[in-house]
C-alpha cells in the first residue's frame, strides 16, 4: 500500500502509472515528488508535471545544470540534499523529454512514473529508456 492510497481516504481514485497499474514509490532517500511523499504524483499546482521517476546519471545531471536546473548543489533551506548518479528523482516530464532529444535521458522506472507523463512523453520512448525497479 502507498501512503496516499490509505483506507481512510476510500473515495480517492488510486494513482496509476504509465502501464496502467498502481503507482509505485520512486524514492524516499532522497525524498522526492512534488508533494515530497516519495511518489511522482502531480496536481493542479504542479506546473512542471514532476511525474517521471528517473535514475540519475552523471550525464543527465550535467545536462540539467547547463539547462538552468541545478539538481546537484544541496539547498538546505528547501530540504534538498543535492542529487548524485544513482539517486532516483521525480523529474518534470518536459525536462526528461528534452534530455531524451539531447541523447542524455536518464533511465526510467515505469511502475513509478505517473500516467500524466503520457500527455508529454510517448510511452514507447519511456519504454526504450526503462530500467527494472530493484
Amino acid at each position: 500500500m502507498i501512503a496516499f492510497d490509505s483506507p481512510a481516504d476510500s473515495t480517492r481514485t488510486p494513482e496509476r502509472n504509465v502501464l496502467g497499474g498502481p503507482l509505485a514509490s520512486c524514492s524516499r532517500e532522497p525524498l522526492t515528488g512534488f508533494f515530497r511523499d516519495g511518489c511522482c504524483r502531480t496536481g493542479a499546482d504542479d506546473s512542471g508535471v514532476h511525474t517521471v521517476c528517473a535514475v540519475m546519471t552523471k550525464e543527465f545531471l550535467e545536462f540539467s545544470v547547463r539547462a538552468g536546473n541545478d539538481l546537484v548543489t544541496p539547498q538546505p533551506q528547501w530540504d534538498f540534499p543535492g542529487l548524485q548518479a544513482g539517486d532516483r528523482w521525480c523529474l518534470c516530464a518536459g525536462r526528461w523529454l528534452e534530455a531524451a532529444r539531447a541523447g542524455v535521458a536518464p533511465p526510467v522506472i515505469l511502475a513509478a512514473t505517473h500516467e500524466r507523463s503520457l500527455a508529454v512523453v510517448p510511452l514507447d520512448l519511456l519504454e526504450r529508456h526503462a530500467t527494472p525497479q530493484p
